[in-house]
């Protein structure tokens, strides 16, 4: 017998507003200000362009028409009728949130379903989440990464203090949708491009993995890097994971082929990506059906445009 419950703090944690709103197709919200959108409400369906009213940065809602208003939990039991406890029960299989660490189920005899090895590293879950992304940052503009895109992934400039002050912060989750670490960019490229926290092991994390697993293809898109993966995605493949980096290590190999029969590698054009498909795709050969998206020399995917993406991926099935 298997026993499902939910933590409802887990779950508000671990999926955003910005997410959900995504996966229900609402896409007619408009930013007033930074980390604020306004539209037509999705609940009630009237016609105001301004009633509804979301704040990324609290993962809140308002109607001022309907007066619906409350978290991310709120805003599904309110479109999907149904209680806040079901409501949190939905985003945990929807979102893949576990409520206890490495485990999806608890059996009656009390075994843990584990996707690690008894002697691999883990990332503990963050005990906070970074507040006053600021998504519409000029820096993601010039990246090419449109506001709902960075919204919906959390990305975004982080004006606040601590180790990922004045850089542009990625959360990291791990294959059940918690956060397990921040990535900063700098936005000049001055060292370490990169900020992440001691002790986080990469190695045993796919990016957007928690993402990409709830979609309905048993094919993947791979590629190397954050903004790769938020690029790809915004072109309409939002079965698209990152290594965060051209290894593919033996935890994220196992994370990949527990759910996905087909890989499409898609690394950066210079060298180090070459050699980097080369290895993953003699790598997986066996294991599952491999694909080879290769992009030009010198340029990566982030840098480029959408009918670009589309060329790559949709000849091969890539959606």
């Amino acid at each position: 017998m298997v026993t499902e419950w939910v933590n409802f703090r887990a779950v508000k944690a671990a999926v955003s507003l910005a997410e959900v709103l995504g996966t229900y197709r609402v896409d007619w919200l408009r930013a007033r200000r930074p980390g604020q959108l306004e539209g037509r409400c999705p609940i009630h369906g009237g016609e105001r362009a301004d009633a509804f009213h979301v704040s990324v940065s609290r993962n809140a809602f308002h109607c001022f028409a309907c007066q619906a208003g409350g978290n991310v939990l709120d805003f599904v039991a309110a479109m999907e009728q149904c209680s806040v406890r079901e409501a949190a029960r939905r985003l945990a299989r929807r979102f893949a949130v576990s409520a206890t660490p490495l485990a999806a189920t608890v059996s009656a005899s009390g075994d843990k379903g584990n996707w690690l090895g008894k002697n691999e590293r883990s990332n503990a879950p963050l005990s906070f989440t970074l507040r006053g992304v600021d998504s519409w940052h000029p820096y993601l503009q010039a990246r090419g990464i449109l506001p709902h895109t960075a919204a919906r992934f959390g990305v975004g400039f982080y004006p606040g203090g601590g180790l990922m002050s004045g850089r542009v912060v990625v959360p990291i989750h791990d294959g059940y949708g918690r956060l397990v670490a921040y990535a900063g960019r700098s936005l000049d490229g001055a060292p370490p491009k990169y900020r992440l926290p001691a002790g986080f092991w990469k190695s045993q994390v796919v990016f957007n993995l928690h993402r990409a697993a709830v979609s309905s293809g048993e094919a993947v898109v791979v590629v190397e890097g954050y903004f790769d993966c938020l690029k790809v995605d915004q072109a309409g493949f939002p079965c698209v994971v990152a290594l965060m980096g051209t290894v593919l290590s033996d935890a994220q190999e196992k994370l990949l082929l527990a759910r996905f029969r087909r890989v499409t590698l898609m690394l950066d054009g210079d060298e180090s990506g070459r050699k980097g498909t080369k290895r993953i795709a003699a790598q997986l050969t066996g294991k599952c059906s491999v694909r080879l998206a290769m992009v030009a020399a010198g340029r990566q995917p982030d840098q480029l445009n959408q009918q670009e993406i589309c060329a790559l991926l949709e000849p091969e099935g890539g959606r």
